[in-house]
């Protein structure tokens, strides 16, 4: 499942009229374009997206202006017991003389106190494209394994229940080839920039790999997820207004994996480029909205250090306590030779 992670209030008071009409087309496209799919797993979700951009999209491999290690840590609904606990570490570099950027990514998912296990790991290449001086794109393909480990030990099966007195007897042949299964996976990745806004889109689980430890389940396989992102920086506004300036920055995700679909709305404050500020509202396209998310983030030239917390709205608030998230971002060599164009991304680093 997309496990949910995110938040925003949305001021299109002081972006300019054709970045609030992009804006309005690409959520609309994405909310009618894409019909539902049966699903039966989801993938886990960080709400600080652009705090882990190669996990939102490939796409962004290489565009900023340093190499990058980024980490992220999330703990979800910790007050039920560390449920779900999600880990991110992901490598990018742009290549001069080829016009690209590699890419690496590792992911650690623990859920239901750990009774399943999921590690991820793959690589990507992206390939920069200069269309003009002012609008660039890239495309990537990422490729890699996924490894599931299910702790069969704590799983109950109808056949381990005495019908009569309902005690549990472990003399049952499970229904299962394994404790584990590993599968190829890939995604791709397309992202674009034009002055000031920025959009994108990936497709996650390419092959819908079959992930089901059951012999003879055919439910079990992995979605394709569809990524739609956009956004904009406006300009920096004049510091009479505030004792130092600041530029916004508003944004809208939409994904949908199998069945489940959700639209994120947000709006970054960045002051000063060393202190950002960020608010998103999350709703699953129902009447009741999912979460609202809060965030805070401190950047120097050499590292960014992020937090944000979940606080649900749903029927969900008395049971998960909401959600914590950290981000820590390195940017390495600053002595890289100047590249061939301007291809790096005006995006929040939240």
């Amino acid at each position: 499942m997309i496990r949910q992670k995110r938040v925003c209030c949305c001021l299109f008071s002081h972006a300019t009229r054709s970045q609030v009409k992009c804006f309005l087309l690409v959520i609309v496209l994405g909310i009618g374009l894409f019909s539902p799919i049966t699903s039966n797993a989801q993938d886990p979700q960080f709400s600080q997206f652009y705090s882990n951009p190669l996990y939102l999209n490939p796409g962004f491999a290489g565009t900023s202006t340093y190499p990058r290690i980024v980490s992220n840590y999330r703990n979800q609904w910790p007050a039920s017991g560390n449920t779900f606990v999600t880990y991110n570490l992901s490598y990018d570099k742009y290549i001069l003389g080829m016009n690209g950027a590699i890419g690496f990514q590792a992911l650690y998912d623990r859920e239901v106190d750990g009774n399943i296990n999921t590690v991820q790991s793959s690589f990507i290449y992206c390939h920069h494209i200069k269309i003009n001086d002012r609008f660039f794109l890239t495309t990537a393909l990422q490729a890699g394994f996924i490894l599931k480990q299910f702790n069969t030990k704590n799983l109950i099966f109808p056949g381990m229940i005495n019908q009569e007195n309902g005690s549990i007897t472990d003399n049952y042949a499970l229904p299962v080839e394994s404790g584990q299964k590993i599968f190829p996976d890939f995604t791709f990745g397309m992202v674009g920039q034009r002055n000031d806004t920025y959009f994108g889109f990936a497709l996650s689980h390419l092959t819908n790999p079959n992930q089901s430890i059951m012999e003879g389940d055919r439910m079990g396989r992995l979605p394709m997820k569809f990524t739609l992102h956009i956004g904009a920086k406006t300009h920096d506004f004049v510091r009479e207004l505030f004792s130092k300036g600041f530029s916004l920055s508003p944004n809208a995700i939409y994904q949908q994996q199998g069945v489940f679909k959700q639209l994120n709305l947000g709006m970054y404050m960045v002051i000063t480029n060393s202190l950002t500020f960020g608010a998103w509202y999350r709703n699953n396209l129902s009447a009741r909205p999912d979460a609202i998310i809060g965030m805070v983030g401190y950047s120097t030239t050499f590292f960014q250090l992020g937090y944000s917390f979940d606080y649900v709205l749903s029927d969900l608030s008395t049971y998960s306590m909401g959600s914590h998230e950290i981000s820590l971002i390195f940017y390495l060599e600053r002595n890289l030779r100047k590249r061939p164009f301007y291809d790096t991304m005006r995006i929040p680093t939240l």
